[in-house]
């Protein structure tokens, strides 16, 4: 049987496994390894807070992902594949790892800030008309 997550050293446990799928995946591993070039010493902390804040409600994100993402769509387009990949790494990464309450919960959440994520890259800007 597998335990729940936890703590932050469970959060860190998933965090690191699913960034390892992420830099191995063939649609969306190269958004990460040649266009964004992340410098994962620096991204997976943040990473960490920021599934310790999301699960766990502690204060310890500092960030706006949103903007972060903007700025990454300006560069290589974000559509529905790479969102639907990302989801489907993650959730999986979350079933072979753990169960329970807090594990459906992340699921839950990763799903939410996804679609909503997509959405608003995705969704048409309306036109302003100055008069």
């Amino acid at each position: 049987m597998k335990n729940d997550i936890i703590n932050r050293t469970d959060i860190i446990f998933l965090v690191d496994t699913f960034y390892k799928n992420v830099a191995l995946n063939q649609t969306i591993g190269p958004i990460f390894t040649e266009v964004a070039k992340i410098d994962w010493a620096h991204h997976l902390p943040k990473m960490y807070d920021f599934w310790e804040s999301i699960l766990f409600g502690k204060a310890t994100y500092k960030g706006n992902p949103m903007l972060v993402h903007f700025a990454l769509n300006d560069k290589t387009s974000l559509q529905t594949a790479e969102f639907e990949t990302w989801k489907t790494i993650f959730f999986n990464n979350v079933d072979d790892l753990f169960e329970g309450e807090n594990a459906d919960m992340i699921k839950q959440k990763a799903q939410s800030i996804a679609d909503l994520m997509h959405f608003k890259i995705n969704s048409p800007q309306p036109k302003i008309k100055i008069v």
